[in-house]
């Protein structure tokens, strides 16, 4: 998931300080919101952006509307 996009901005953060080159990166992801899509172009012009659903917009949680609620949350029982 694509939501606030501050996690995929700090993995692609970790991959350029290791060396990857920005243009070699493909983000992929299954849904994405406006707002992490914006803030992941914002830091990194040159990755490119894979998501399979596009969401309206975050709600006031940070979660994706319509979207699929905190999944990672749910998913790893927090």
């Amino acid at each position: 998931m694509l939501a606030t996009g501050g996690s995929a901005v700090s993995g692609i953060n970790t991959l350029v300080k290791a060396g990857a080159r920005e243009e070699n990166i493909i983000f992929v992801g299954i849904i994405s919101a406006p707002e992490g899509i914006a803030n992941l172009q914002k830091n990194f012009l040159l990755v490119r952006i894979l998501c399979a659903e596009y969401g309206k917009k975050l709600g006031n949680k940070g979660y994706i509307v319509p979207g699929l609620g905190d999944f990672g949350d749910r998913y790893f029982g927090n």
